[in-house]
């Protein structure tokens, strides 16, 4: 099923759940349905929208005081709006974000991957003898792995690449290339370790086509649209959920909350700290999953500069470093938005190492990179905004990735509903578009579905 096809069966789903609800109140037969939605971001809000739509009575407990989860926008500095998690449309031809960006008109600001520089270790520009070198290294890797997805036995990526490791190892700068290519072209993009990311499976998600884009009012105008005549209550930290019952209690620190069907959105990386009790516990299948996917790291500091000392008509700043992971991706602010600011990703391992620093560490850490770049006389930054999703208790991780020992059935067993009265959705719960934002917005309207058919 393509992925035009598999949104024109969800919406025909949806809609003919809608009529039957609509039947049913017309004849007086049946009540209104009650349904406890558990979290705030794009599955939970999607989730609750639809199930509002068509006739349910919907509350959605969200234990931040803020919506949204993890997109979250900062306006910290009033000229310009920055998202701390999902910040793009990633495909923008046929993602079901694009038609809601469409459907409120939100502003967007296109980002190129094509308008990109990448910088040699020592801070200079790469010559076009090491960008072919690195290109090599880059495909030989892909080739490796792509051997490694038809073997029987699974192993991590670096597993997989061990031996093209061990022959580049004579050559500093090839061994650097290859960290290069696992930090910048995996790491980053699936947020797990290449030691622990599935060989076989790490690049097993869908993509929709077409460019990237960028909220310029930040990726909340979709999470607030969303929220419009939903009853969403901040601060409720759910504690526990009985089911199996005639009806399906949530139990938060302030009281309880009854229901005929609760919607899971909790993140992979809170199902896995067991911060919410299941009664009686989740099934073997669904707890094998949650404790084998992975959830991963991917962290943010922008920085902010009275004037732009880098190239002004790039988007992407690529760094070798010398050690691995350190600062390798940078996306330039200047062109798209006109702002002197610079985005520094940290993934991974690096990642979450990077959280135990101070901001004036981390900040010191990320100018000796720009430094090496671009000279000692470059302006301090004025400003900076930093992230730390590993440490946010109600997140534990910035998004799902296949880790080595799981499968993408698992994440099939994460989706499955319960006795008709718990549904599961996030992105995590997305077999075909995990870690994305529409991944999990498309989850939400899933579970929706689910609950309407039940």
């Amino acid at each position: 099923m393509s992925k035009r096809e598999f949104l024109r069966f969800l919406a025909a789903l949806l809609m003919s759940s809608g009529t039957t609800v609509s039947a049913q109140a017309n004849t007086g037969v049946a009540r209104k349905k009650r349904s406890v939605v558990v979290g705030a971001g794009l599955a939970g809000l999607g989730a609750a929208r639809e199930l509002t739509r068509q006739g349910h009575e919907v509350v959605v407990l969200e234990a931040r005081d803020r919506r949204g989860g993890r997109i979250w926008t900062s306006n910290t500095w009033p000229d310009i709006a920055l998202d701390f998690g999902a910040s793009w449309i990633h495909g923008v031809e046929g993602n079901p974000i694009t038609e809601l960006a469409d459907e409120i008109k939100a502003r967007r600001i296109i980002t190129y991957y094509a308008r990109a520089a990448t910088f040699h270790s020592t801070g200079r520009p790469l010559t076009k003898a090491e960008t072919v070198q690195m290109e090599s290294i880059g495909k030989r890797a892909v080739s490796v792995l792509r051997k490694a997805q038809h073997l029987e036995e699974d192993r991590s990526v670096r597993q997989a690449l061990a031996g093209l490791e061990l022959e580049l190892k004579r050559s500093p700068q090839a061994s650097h290339f290859l960290n290069m290519y696992l930090s910048s072209t995996l790491e980053h993009e699936y947020s797990g370790s290449a030691h622990q990311l599935s060989a076989q499976w790490f690049d097993s998600a869908k993509e929709f086509d077409g460019d990237d884009a960028l909220f310029a009012q930040g990726f909340h105008v979709i999470t607030e649209f969303l929220a419009r005549g939903i009853e969403v209550k901040l601060s409720q930290v759910v504690k526990e959920i009985h089911w199996r019952q005639a009806n399906v209690k949530v139990v938060t620190q302030t009281g309880e909350f009854i229901a005929d069907q609760v919607i899971i959105t909790l993140p992979l990386g809170v199902l896995q700290s067991d911060a919410v009790q299941f009664m009686p516990a989740l099934p073997d299948e669904k707890r094998e999953a949650i404790a084998k996917l992975g959830m991963g790291v991917l962290n943010k500091c922008y920085l902010r500069f009275p004037r732009a000392f880098w190239p002004k008509d790039i988007d992407w700043l690529e760094y070798v470093a010398v050690r691995h992971g350190e600062w390798t991706e940078w996306v330039s602010l200047q062109r798209a938005a006109k702002m002197p600011i610079l985005l520094g990703f940290n993934a991974a391992d690096y990642g979450r190492e990077i959280e135990a620093l101070s901001d004036n560490e981390i900040v010191a850490s990320a100018m000796q990179t720009l430094k090496t770049i671009f000279g000692t006389a470059i302006p301090q930054p004025s400003d900076h905004q930093i992230t730390r999703w590993a440490s946010d208790p109600f997140a534990r991780g910035s998004y799902s990735y296949n880790a080595l020992g799981s499968t993408p059935e698992m994440r099939d067993a994460l989706a499955a509903p319960l006795n008709r009265q718990v549904f599961f959705a996030g992105e995590a719960s997305s077999k075909l578009y995990f870690g994305t934002a529409h991944g999990a917005y498309l989850s939400g309207l899933r579970a929706a579905s689910e609950v309407l058919s039940s």
